[in-house]
């Protein structure tokens, strides 16, 4: 009878422990804090981020999120923007805020996607606090998981 219930014991703790290993990034990000700075070149005031200690930790490292396709691009179009929500609430159309995007940079040619496909995006971290012509989550080196 013991060696039943440490049996059972261990496999609930195992479960526990692998449900725990899938990470939402999006939860992460929002960990950031924004404050409003005065931005210079534009004459206004914009939000800069400042990362908690366990985002930081993860820069440079290889991260897995899934998200939304926005069609928002630059002209040369060398890199796509994921949101955490669909296109009517996402950061630029919606109520979501810096924390609720992401740019992605492939490291090759990628798929064409459609508005609010859901797609699941591996890439390293790079945060950028500085550079308002780029968004603060940024994946480089980035390959398409699944679409």
């Amino acid at each position: 009878m013991k060696k039943s219930s440490l049996l059972i014991a261990m496999v609930l703790c195992a479960g526990s422990i692998l449900a725990q290993g899938k990470v939402d990034m999006w939860e992460n990000f929002a960990k950031t804090k924004f404050e409003p700075k005065y931005y210079e070149k534009l004459g206004e005031y914009l939000f800069y981020p400042t990362f908690p200690a366990d985002i930081k930790a993860l820069e440079g490292k290889e991260i897995t999120i899934q998200g939304f396709y926005v069609p928002f691009a630059p002209e040369d179009g060398t890199y796509i923007i994921i949101s955490k929500y669909p296109m009517s609430q996402c950061f630029f159309c919606g109520g979501g805020g810096p924390e609720s995007i992401a740019e992605v940079n492939f490291a090759k040619d990628s798929r064409k996607f459609q508005v609010d496909d859901l797609i699941t995006i591996k890439g390293k971290l790079k945060l950028n606090a500085e550079n308002m012509d780029h968004v603060n989550f940024i994946l480089t080196d980035a390959v398409l998981v699944s679409k």
